[in-house]
């Protein structure tokens, strides 16, 4: 097809694409509605848990916020496949889809339900984990009322859980306490009855003042040894003389006796002292032995102190837990049955496709006109085909219908003279 050489041509072709763009822009506004209209509406709702925090505040580990790591561990239980299955069973949910399998439902329930924390705006302390303000419990369904059910179905299931486990916690929290205060307690008896009889086997263990009793001996010792000599003197003097007289017989028997009897006290306390030395030489592990003993004991004392301590927080905890003035959940806001959709956007989906309808057809009539160029001035047909015209034919103002006087006078604005001819 060659170049449009008059303005008839020229307004044949433009009412051609006008019907072209308005026949684009009907189908596609067309299709569009369909599409928005064929899409499904998804309502959206939500219910809201609100956290308090302790009545009575403290640093006892049973009084420290476990909100976040007590909701996490609801929600991994809340979602596990025997509670969604229940949950699907209990609501009548996916009724109207009979071809989806199980697996299929509780993937779409996991997919419809939210769990969002929001973090508490008090700054944390040093080593205490972050506390949450409030749980949003969001649900998605393409029906607002089961939406609003599973919500608050959710809603109550954490209300319940977070009761149960708290409590549990706390009775779980005293009952270790007391199972560990009674078996350091017979782990300090045990240890103090092997240290009585270990100082039982061991003299050494018993005696505190050995190093004085040695001293005591070896004094009494000399004295005894003293006292021999002097009676051995003595008894010598008397056997000396010449002649010795009935009185001076009977004294040496006497003084015979006598050293007897100091020479026995003298092997007793030197049989003492050996044993004394003796001891003496297992004093030093005797002594390692109770120093491990006295720290063993000290350990335990120390760990039972702190257990005892542990306890009387963990009691504490439980009577705040049962008095309801611990950390506990509230619903602030139940889940209402929406009244619109949230999504779906039917209106969105027809303007948008309407939109890119005229779009298109704007684009196809643009590609329409670089395929079939118009010649609008001598000049450029001398340019594009190398011929140049013999006469131009001015465009005579007739008279013609307001419409096509316009877009006469638009066609001559463009070109700047009349269509061209040449031979």
């Amino acid at each position: 097809m060659g170049p449009i050489q008059s303005f008839d041509e020229f307004l044949g072709l433009l009412n051609r694409r006008r019907l072209m763009i308005a026949a684009v822009v009907l189908f596609g506004a067309i299709i569009s509605v369909m599409i928005g209209a064929s899409r499904t509406k998804t309502y959206e709702t939500a219910a809201v848990i609100q956290v308090e925090m302790p009545v009575i505040s403290g640093t006892a580990p049973g009084m420290v916020p476990q909100s976040a790591s007590l909701l996490q561990g609801i929600e991994q239980r809340l979602t596990t496949r025997e509670n969604l299955a229940a949950m699907i069973d209990r609501h009548g949910l996916f009724a109207d889809l009979p071809g989806l399998t199980l697996d299929q439902k509780i993937f779409a329930l996991r997919s419809a339900v939210q769990f969002q924390s929001v973090a508490s705006a008090a700054p944390a302390s040093f080593g205490v984990p972050n506390a949450v303000s409030a749980l949003i419990i969001s649900t998605r369904f393409p029906d607002g009322d089961q939406a609003a059910r599973v919500a608050n179905d959710f809603a109550q299931g954490i209300l319940d859980m977070s009761v149960a486990q708290q409590a549990s916690r706390a009775r779980d929290t005293v009952a270790f306490f007391v199972e560990e205060e009674a078996r350091i307690s017979q782990e300090i008896v045990a240890l103090e009855a092997e240290l009585v009889a270990y100082k039982n086997d061991n003299p050494v263990a018993r005696s505190s003042g050995t190093a004085d009793e040695r001293v005591t001996i070896e004094t009494e010792i000399r004295s005894l040894m003293q006292n021999i000599l002097a009676v051995r003197g003595e008894k010598a003097a008397l056997q000396a003389k010449d002649r010795l007289r009935e009185t001076d017989r009977r004294r040496i028997e006497d003084l015979t006796a006598q050293e007897a009897v100091l020479q026995s006290q003298q092997e007793a306390l030197q049989a003492q002292r050996d044993t004394l030395d003796a001891q003496g030489a297992q004093a030093p592990e005797v002594e390692r032995t109770l120093s491990a003993y006295d720290r063993r004991l000290q350990q335990l004392q120390s760990q039972y102190e702190l257990i005892t301590a542990r306890k009387a927080e963990a009691e504490t905890a439980l009577r705040l837990e049962q008095e309801q003035h611990a950390e506990r959940f509230t619903l602030l806001e139940r889940a209402i049955v929406p009244e619109y959709p949230t999504s779906g956007g039917g209106k969105k989906i027809a303007v948008a496709g309407t939109l890119a309808s005229l779009v298109l057809a704007l684009a196809i009539a643009f590609a329409l006109d670089l395929m079939h160029p118009v010649l609008r001035s001598a000049a450029q047909m001398q340019r594009e085909l190398d011929i140049r015209p013999v006469i131009t034919i001015p465009d005579l103002a007739l008279a013609h219908p307001p419409a096509e006087g316009a877009l006469r006078r638009l066609w001559r604005r463009l070109s700047g003279h009349s269509p061209v001819q040449h031979n």
